[in-house]
């Protein structure tokens, strides 16, 4: 029988090899990660103030702040569930109905580019991004080099880098101006190396709201054709921008015309409120229709060990919008409401912050476009903003205007006013 002394000497060899077994754990070089900080909607939710103000919202609302589903989506959804459709996987590359619609939505119905144009669907505009820095990481023969405007939406970085691309920033937004560093752009392209590739927003710029103009967009067109550079398009505002889906589409367009074969990443989250359904869309306009195919069989061999086949419902939806006539217009008319809207609360918050006496210049509210606007507030306003006025949005000055209703918006500008003057 041991000894008393024994059996305590024992059970602490027990604790000590337990405690071995747990630093060898094969887990334990996996660093914490940064600690979480409390988001937007948290604080929001908080906060007990019954007028208080969520600007940090990245999905439309409506004018009494809820979530939109549009008529049109309601409509195409019921006449699939009530088809009693299937739910067999899709092709590797979608449903072909949607992706075809999608790219004539893109390019334009009578784009010289319509041949020749690979297309898959995708997990929304994220996963398109995903799939094309995916490809290019892999057959671009030029530099494996993408430059990003700074800012950028925040998961382009991260998305791209994962891909296996080099993350580079060039020029874009003014802090001074509140507007684009139209100069400092042109002269980053002009200086990176030859056969870099560029990411451009198409319009709606996220996370600014600061877009080219169509001369603008023209000289940059130039700068990356003298440069040799390759244009990445990312799309995720189609419509939802200024209204006019052809319009928002003129900066791809045109770079298809003047001879460039860039890839693309469309979203339908915010232009059909398809957040939930991850509906989206990845394309590569190539040079022939022997190119095409195939680009299109190592886009297949990229996609199907990352997910093997889409989601077909967000899909169908999307289809049956694009396909149906009386659908498309009526989803026309909506998507166009939906901008105006967004534009009119820009133009109330400017013609407010004016009433009120303000002699700062607001005219960036509604130069810049989209659901997005970069006010010019500084950390500290913003915070002011949030503890002083319970008005939430992100500390460098950028506030959803999709949050902004016309029954918050006079109090949102005399918050403004009485941090910024």
């Amino acid at each position: 029988m041991l000894s008393s002394s024994a059996r305590i000497a024992a059970r602490r060899a027990r604790i000590s090899n337990i405690a071995a077994l747990r630093t060898a754990s094969t887990w334990a070089n996996v660093p914490q990660g940064p600690p979480a900080i409390l988001g937007i909607t948290e604080a929001f939710k908080a906060d007990s103030f019954d007028k208080k103000i969520n600007l940090g919202v990245g999905a439309y609302r409506d004018d009494q702040g809820k979530p939109y589903v549009l008529s049109s989506v309601r409509k195409a959804e019921d006449k699939i569930v009530k088809s009693n459709m299937n739910k067999e996987y899709a092709g590797i590359t979608g449903v072909p109905d949607f992706t075809s619609a999608a790219a004539k939505l893109a390019y334009g119905a009578d784009s010289p580019a319509a041949s020749r144009t690979a297309i898959t669907q995708s997990i929304s505009g994220t996963g398109a991004l995903r799939i094309g820095g995916a490809f290019l990481a892999r057959f671009y023969p030029g530099a494996k080099t993408i430059y990003l405007p700074n800012p950028s939406w925040a998961n382009h970085g991260a998305v791209f880098k994962d891909s296996g691309l080099s993350v580079q920033k060039y020029r874009y937004y003014n802090k001074d101006t509140i507007g684009l560093d139209f100069d400092g752009l042109i002269a980053d392209i002009k200086a990176a190396p030859k056969n870099s590739i560029f990411l451009l927003h198409a319009c709606a710029h996220n996370p600014t709201g600061v877009d080219p103009t169509p001369d603008q967009w023209k000289a940059i067109e130039v700068a990356i054709k003298d440069g040799e550079h390759y244009a990445f398009f990312d799309m995720a505002y189609q419509g939802f921008a200024s209204g006019d889906t052809n319009k928002d589409a003129f900066a791809l367009r045109y770079f298809v015309e003047k001879g460039h074969n860039p890839c693309l990443a469309q979203s339908f989250a915010k232009n059909m409120g398809l957040y939930g359904e991850r509906t989206g869309a990845f394309s590569i306009v190539c040079e022939s229709a022997e190119e095409k195919k195939r680009v299109d069989s190592q886009i297949k061999i990229l996609v199907r060990p990352l997910y093997s086949n889409p989601p077909i419902h967000g899909a169908r939806i999307a289809s049956e919008v694009l396909n149906n006539p009386d659908l498309y217009n009526e989803w026309l008319v909506e998507v166009k409401g939906m901008a105006d809207r967004i534009i009119k609360m820009r133009a109330l918050l400017k013609e407010n912050l004016e009433k009120l006496g303000s002699k700062h210049d607001w005219s960036h509210i509604t130069s810049q476009i989209g659901m997005f606007a970069y006010t010019g507030l500084t950390p500290e306003q913003m915070d002011q903003l949030a503890k002083e006025h319970s008005v939430y949005a992100t500390k460098d000055g950028r506030i959803s205007v999709a949050g902004i209703t016309s029954d918050n918006v006079g109090r949102l500008a005399e918050a403004i006013y009485a941090v910024k003057g």
